[in-house]
C-alpha cells in the first residue's frame, strides 16, 4: 500500500487559499521588477492596497455614507491576499498551509474556510473601528491568527482528554503576543495587531461551534467540570 502524499493530505480549499497568496505576490514581484506592466508596474502594489486593502476610511464610507457597493464590501475578504512585501507573503502562505492542514484535519476543510473568512471580516471591522482612518490593513495575518485560535482550541480539547493542564494550549499565542510586544518596543509595528488579536479571539470562539459536537459538546464538558 502506497503511503499518502503529504500534499494529498492537505484539503483542496487550503491549497487554493495558499496559492492565491503566492500567485498575487508573484505578480507583484514581477511588477516591481518591471517584467509586468513596464514602468507602471512598480506602482501596482500601491494601487492594489488602495483598491483591495481595508482601512478605517473604508469603514467610515460604509457606515457614515452608506456606501455598500461591491468595491467597498469586497475589501473585507480581498485584503488578506495583498501583502506589503515578499516576506509577509511568504509567512502568510506558509502559516496558512501548515495551520490550515492541521486544523482542517480536526474541524474539516469547509469549516476552516468559513473560519478563515469570518476572522478576516471581523478582524477588519474591529481594525476599522480602532485604527487611524488612513492606516491600511493588508495581509493574511488576521486569518492566520484565526487559525491559531482554532488550533489552540483543538489542543485545549486534546490536553483535557489526556488529563493534562489545558492552559498549555495557550503557549503559542502567548509567545507570539510576547514577540509582538518585544518588537513593538524597538520597531514601529503599526496597528495590524488589532486585527490579529481579534482574529485569534474570533477563531477560538468559532471553534466552540465548529468542533465535533459543537456547542452541545462544549456545554456537556462544562457540566462535567461543575
Amino acid at each position: 500500500m502506497k503511503p499518502e502524499s503529504p500534499i494529498n493530505a492537505i484539503p483542496p480549499i487550503i491549497i487554493v487559499l495558499t496559492l492565491i497568496i503566492v500567485a498575487v505576490e508573484c505578480i507583484m514581484q514581477l511588477a516591481d521588477l518591471g517584467v509586468l506592466g513596464g514602468a507602471r508596474g512598480v506602482g501596482w502594489r500601491v494601487a492594489a492596497i488602495q483598491d483591495y486593502g481595508f482601512s478605517g476610511a473604508v469603514l467610515d464610507r460604509m457606515l457614515i455614507h452608506g456606501d455598500y457597493s461591491f468595491g467597498m464590501i469586497r475589501r473585507l475578504v480581498t485584503y488578506p491576499f495583498i501583502n506589503a512585501n515578499l516576506t509577509q507573503a511568504a509567512f502568510c502562505a506558509a502559516l496558512t498551509l501548515a495551520l490550515g492542514k492541521f486544523t482542517a484535519e480536526f474541524y474539516g476543510g469547509i469549516k476552516i474556510f468559513v473560519l478563515y473568512a469570518v476572522t478576516a471580516i471581523i478582524g477588519a471591522l474591529v481594525f476599522g473601528l480602532l485604527a487611524p482612518n488612513n492606516y491600511p490593513l493588508i495581509g493574511g495575518f488576521p486569518s492566520v491568527y484565526g487559525l491559531i485560535g482554532a488550533y489552540t482550541y483543538a489542543l485545549w480539547l486534546n490536553l483535557g482528554a489526556m488529563g493534562q493542564n489545558q492552559l498549555q494550549a495557550f503557549r503559542l499565542i502567548a509567545v507570539l503576543l510576547g514577540l509582538q510586544l518585544l518588537f513593538g518596543l524597538f520597531f514601529e509595528t503599526g496597528y495590524g495587531w488589532v486585527a490579529e488579536l481579534t482574529g485569534f479571539v474570533v477563531g477560538f470562539a468559532l471553534s466552540l461551534l465548529l468542533a465535533p459536537g459543537g456547542w452541545t459538546a462544549f456545554l456537556g464538558r462544562m457540566r462535567q467540570r461543575s
